[in-house]
Formats: structure tokens, sequence, C-alpha cells
């Protein structure tokens, strides 16, 4: 016979609401617990990233950047005046002296116009000659006068004084004597103007030479000017070189119509070159007057140093002019390309690491530097100073013999700590 016993139910039943608050409980615990794990790091081939150890000691800083060799020395040869093209007798890359013929060109109303030159000029000559005979003719003419007035002068005082001599002896008039000096001072006033005439005369023969002369001599440069220009038709080389371009933009073509300052050809001293290099903006500002350079022509490498920085900014990229020092590498030549390293400085006793690929001067970022020999790499941040093309200062954030992680690990920005493989 089985015996009621209500104090088991209520003891079962206690025991599952604490079974099922334990669970409640443990759960609440390990949801806690999971909350406050942090994720797992994301694993990483090790050998897919550049590394590098930080270092203290010396490096040059530098720039680098490609150019050209361009000549020192360049002349434009351009049309003096209009004309059209005849002949082309050379092509870019022979070597020109200054007397060769580089382009013909013709110009009729030119060579019509240096033709008249040439007339007006022997017309004037004429006119000079003839007015030379006029004035001659005419000096002569008055000095005859002036001959024949001082010999009546000369009689008529005679005569004055022998009437006077005869009137004081009373054998003439008194009235023939006054009437005979009269007559006498009248040819004495007569002689002076005419005396004054030939001096007149004189400057005035020697004012229309003058200016006679001066328009002939006028004419004779205007004509000697058609003559240049004409000259000019036949275009030489007026410099000992190399002739880089026949045309501007666009090579000439016969039968091409040129307007005056055309340019017509370019010709350049190759064995005086230096180089045009282009540098990145951002590096530009510690390029200096006198630095030394290194351009490496391909065929070999030639020291330099630095003469001219462009001022303007164009592309993004600043234009150095670097002098070429010593003897040019074979092949060395016009337009060549060329890579170009600039030294910029010397640091001494400074810790330094190979270039991050965000690495920029003066910045401050974060790298991943490896720890757990090799195994990990933490985020970390670092303090940058100067900088070269591959080599950056370290002011702070690492220690000599870090180890850091220089390639591009953008696509972890979201992890501080990655597992090395």
């Amino acid at each position: 016979m089985d015996i009621a016993r209500p104090d088991l139910a209520r003891k079962r039943r206690r025991n599952r609401w604490l079974a099922t608050i334990a669970a409640l409980v443990a759960l609440g615990a390990i949801t806690l617990g999971l909350s406050r794990l942090q994720p797992a790091a994301p694993s990483v081939d090790g050998a897919t990233v550049l590394r590098d150890t930080v270092k203290r000691g010396s490096f040059l800083r530098d720039v680098h950047g490609n150019g050209t060799l361009v000549p020192e020395d360049i002349i434009w040869i351009t049309a003096t005046t209009q004309g059209r093209v005849e002949r082309i007798l050379l092509l870019p890359g022979v070597e020109v002296t200054a007397d060769t013929v580089l382009v013909e060109l013709s110009n009729p109303e030119l060579v019509q116009a240096a033709f008249d030159a040439e007339s007006a000029v022997q017309s004037a000559e004429a006119q000079l000659e003839k007015l030379k005979v006029q004035l001659e003719s005419d000096q002569l003419t008055l000095e005859a006068v002036l001959a024949t007035l001082k010999s009546e002068a000369a009689t008529a005082s005679i005569e004055a004084e022998a009437d006077e001599r005869l009137r004081v002896a009373w054998l003439v008039p008194e009235l023939t004597a006054k009437k005979s000096r009269t007559h006498a001072d009248e040819l004495q006033s007569r002689l002076q103007l005419e005396k004054r005439r030939l001096e007149i005369s004189a400057r005035s023969a020697t004012a229309q030479m003058l200016v006679q002369e001066s328009e002939l001599a006028k004419l004779r440069k205007q004509y000697q000017l058609k003559q240049q220009q004409v000259a000019a038709l036949r275009v030489k080389a007026g410099f000992d070189g190399v002739l880089q371009r026949i045309g501007d933009v666009q090579p000439l073509q016969q039968g091409q119509q040129l307007a005056v300052g055309a340019n017509l050809a370019r010709i350049a001293n190759p064995a005086k070159l230096k180089a045009e290099i282009k540098i990145a903006e951002t590096q530009a500002k510690d390029v200096q007057h006198g630095q030394v350079v290194s351009v490496d022509t391909r065929n070999g490498v030639v020291a330099g140093h630095v003469i001219r920085i462009d001022p303007a900014v164009v592309n993004g990229t600043v234009t150095v002019d670097v002098a070429l020092e010593g003897t040019l590498p074979k092949g060395a030549r016009p337009d060549l390309s060329v890579d170009a390293r600039i030294i910029l400085e010397k640091l001494e006793n400074v810790l330094h690491v190979g270039r991050p690929v965000n690495g920029q001067s003066e910045s401050k970022v974060s790298l991943f530097k490896i720890i757990e020999n090799g195994r990990a790499a933490l985020r970390v941040p670092v303090q940058l100073g100067r900088t070269s093309v591959s080599l950056i200062e370290v002011i702070s954030g690492l220690q000599e013999g870090d180890q850091i992680i220089v390639s591009d690990m953008s696509q972890w920005d979201a992890h501080d700590r990655i597992r090395l493989n």
C-alpha cells in the first residue's frame, strides 16, 4: 500500500527551479566572458610582407628624378623676312658650320625692292656729282667776279689819288677829284660784299654737300639692308654644331610660306650638355644650388651639381638643371633619357629604417612591429623625421634593432595585431 509524500513533490519542483536558475547564471557568465574576449588576430603570410630593421648610424638624404640631356648652347635660326621655301638642303642629325646653307627661300618682291634700292643709290650718287660740279662752277664764277672787282677797285683807288694830287695842284676841278674818290670807295664796298658772298657761298656749298651726302648714306644703308635680306633667303646655320630640327612644331615643307620670325631650324653644340631633371614638388623643397648629383645615362654615371632650380611647378614637378662634370659616357646625346640622384645632406648617428609605403617626412604614422620572434606583429605609433628616397629617420616609437613591416598594410587598418605564418 502506497503512502502519499507531498514534501517529495515540493522538493522536486525546487530542484528544477534551482537547475534553471543555475543554467541562466552560467549562460550569463559565458555571454559576459565572450563579450570581453577580443577577436582573433588575422593571419598573414609572412613571405608576402617586406621587413626592415631599425639601425643607428649615418645615411645620405637624397632625391631621385628622371629627365633628359639638353645642350647648354642652343640657337634657333629664324626667318628675317617673308619667303617661300624653295629647297631644304639638310636634314636633322648632320654636323654644320656657321656658313652651312640649310634652307633656300624665295621672295620676288624683296629682290625687286633691292634692285630699286640700288637704282636709288646710283641716282643719288649722280646727283651728288652734279651738285659738286655746280657748286665748283658757282665758286669759280664768284672768284672771277671778286678778281675783277679787286682790279677795278685798285685802278679806281690809283685814279682817285692821282686826281687828288692834280686837284691840289689846281690841274683838275675839285668835283672831278671827289667823283674819283667816290667811285673808288664804291668799288671797295662792293669788293667787301663779294668777299662775304664768297664766304657764305662756301658755307652754303658745304651744307648742300652734307645734305646730299646724308641722303646718299641713307639710301646706301637701305640698299645694304635689302642686300642682307636677299642674302638671308639662303638660310645659314651661323653656328658650329649639330642640326637638331628643321622647322618648329612641324617640319618644314617645300613650298611652305613663312612669316618674319618663324623658326626655321635649331642647332645645338653636342659637346656641352646639361641634364634637366624633374623632381616631385614635395621633394624639391630641400634641393639647393651646388648640391652634388650623380646622373645615370644608362651607359655610365657622370657627376654633376645643381646650377638652377625652376621656381615654377609644372604638372607636380620642379625642373632642376644639372651641370655635368668630366667626360660624358659614350652615347650621350641631346634628348637622351637619364636618371639622377641629388644628394641633399648626410645625417650622422640617427635612427633610421627603410622607408615604409606610407612614410612621409616629419609625420606620425602607425607601423606593424615584429614581435614573438617573428610570429606576430603589433601596431605601434611612430614619429618619423627626415627622409631620403629609400630611408627615413625615426624620431620616436621604435628602438635600434626593432623590425617593422615596410610594405603596404592598409588592408589590415582595422587590426592592431596580426599573426605571421
